[in-house]
C-alpha cells in the first residue's frame, strides 16, 4: 500500500446513491444523490463520474469501501454486491463499514447510535466502549451503557436517548459516503479478512422482490 492510497466508496443501504473518492486523508470528490428506487441503474454511472472528473481510473484504485447497513435490504445487497465483484475483478480489497462505525467515524468517547427501523423500533448500537452487538428492538428497549459512561448519542430520537444516557447529542461528523471512505482507508493494512457481508440484523418483512438483487460472490 502507497502512502496516500486512493479509495472509492459508496452506499445504496437507504433511498439515495452516495459515493466518496479519498487519496489518504484528502477527499477528491463525493456525491449523494436522494432516490427512492433506480440505484441499480445509477450506481456504476456516478462512480464512473467521480472517477473521470479526477482522471482516475478503476485500476488506479488501492481498495474499496461499501456502507453494509443496516437499512434497506435490496439496497445494502446491491452495493455489496458490487463492492464484491470489483475486489475479484481488480485484485482489490473490498472494506465493509457499518451504518454505525460510518455515523460515529471521528469520534474516540462512548457513542451509542440508533438508526430508525420504522414502527417505533430502532437498530441500536454502542461503539468506542465495551463491544455492544447491533440489536434491533423496540425504542423504550435499547440497552443503555453504564450510567457512568455518560455516552453521547448520534442518529435517530437521539435526544431523547441522550436524556438516558446523560451524555451529548452528536452531529455526523462526516457526510455519509467520505465516512465510509475514511474508515474503509484506516482499515486498508487489515483488508484479509472476510469479503464484506450485508449487515441485516433482523429478517426481512415482505418476501423477496421479483426482481432479484445481484447475487453475492462467493
Amino acid at each position: 500500500m502507497t502512502s496516500s492510497p486512493l479509495l472509492l466508496a459508496f452506499d445504496t443501504s437507504g433511498p439515495h446513491c452516495a459515493a466518496a473518492l479519498i487519496r489518504g486523508s484528502d477527499l477528491l470528490a463525493q456525491k449523494t444523490e436522494e432516490m427512492s428506487k433506480g440505484q441499480a441503474e445509477r450506481l456504476f454511472p456516478l462512480l464512473e463520474e467521480l472517477m473521470t472528473e479526477h482522471r482516475v481510473t478503476w485500476e488506479n484504485l488501492e481498495g474499496i469501501g461499501v456502507g453494509i447497513g443496516p437499512g434497506n435490504f435490496t439496497g445494502i445487497r446491491l452495493s455489496v454486491s458490487a463492492a464484491r465483484g470489483l475486489a475479484v475483478s481488480l485484485g482489490r480489497p473490498a472494506i465493509g463499514v457499518s451504518m454505525f462505525e460510518a455515523l460515529t467515524f471521528g469520534y474516540d468517547a462512548p457513542v451509542l447510535c440508533s438508526l430508525d427501523a420504522r414502527r417505533d423500533r430502532v437498530y441500536a448500537q454502542l461503539l468506542n466502549d465495551t463491544p455492544m452487538t447491533p440489536v434491533h428492538c423496540h425504542f423504550d428497549d435499547v440497552p443503555l451503557p453504564s450510567p457512568k459512561a455518560e455516552a453521547a448519542v448520534i442518529g435517530h430520537r437521539a435526544q431523547e436517548l441522550a436524556d438516558r444516557t446523560g451524555g451529548v447529542v452528536l452531529q455526523p461528523a462526516y457526510p455519509l459516503a467520505e465516512a465510509i471512505a475514511r474508515k474503509a482507508v484506516s482499515r486498508l493494512d487489515k483488508a484479509q479478512g472476510p469479503a464484506p457481508a450485508p449487515l441485516y440484523i433482523k429478517p426481512a418483512d415482505a418476501a423477496p422482490s421479483r426482481v432479484a438483487p445481484p447475487p453475492l460472490l462467493s
